[in-house]
């Protein structure tokens, strides 16, 4: 699915960004896979010096593979999922509202939308070091709307979204508030 299918936007209305987490916040779990898949590898190594006699099987050596191809469609399937839960939780930025489309899974997403007069207060956060070397944090979203906070989580440069949407925000309350 397209974003502009999911987004239907208004005539008058750009979009101004679409954020997805920072990259870096993806690594650990690329580490996690790579370790898992290495896993068998080393598994090989010793029983091969140790008990031989699996390889050597015409019984045993069927089923180790039929075993390891299993162990390694179900790595691959959980880190699939993995990313398609990175990738597509997104938050839009539009000159009238904030879109957050959370991915849930496969095959479930929520998409929650906010018009930018109702914003109340934006507050960015960056905790720790890798977070403060990588220059990625959350940027927390207030209304008064029925969806009370967004939270935009592992972004990158969360002081200049945060400061966007104020900016966005402000800029969008005039045509709103009749003011």
């Amino acid at each position: 699915m397209h974003l502009d299918e999911l987004l239907h936007l208004k005539s008058y209305e750009k979009i101004e960004a679409v954020l997805r987490r920072h990259p870096i916040t993806f690594l650990p779990i690329v580490g996690l896979y790579l370790a898992l898949a290495a896993l068998p590898l080393g598994l090989y190594f010793i029983l091969r010096s140790t008990a031989g006699f699996i390889f050597a099987s015409a019984f045993l050596f069927p089923i180790v593979i039929l075993a390891a191809a299993v162990y390694y469609l179900s790595i691959l399937l959980f880190f699939f999922s993995q990313f398609i839960d990175y990738y597509l939780d997104i938050l839009v930025i539009t000159n009238d509202r904030i879109i957050d489309v959370d991915q849930k899974g496969l095959f479930a997403r929520t998409v929650s939308e906010l018009d930018l007069y109702k914003v109340q207060d934006v507050t960015s956060e960056t905790k720790g070091f890798f977070a403060t070397m990588f220059n990625y944090g959350n940027v927390y979203i207030q209304s008064a709307a029925a969806t009370e906070r967004f939270t935009a989580e592992d972004i990158a440069s969360p002081a200049k979204v945060r400061k966007m949407i104020v900016d966005l925000s402000e800029a969008d309350k005039p045509y709103h508030l009749g003011t």
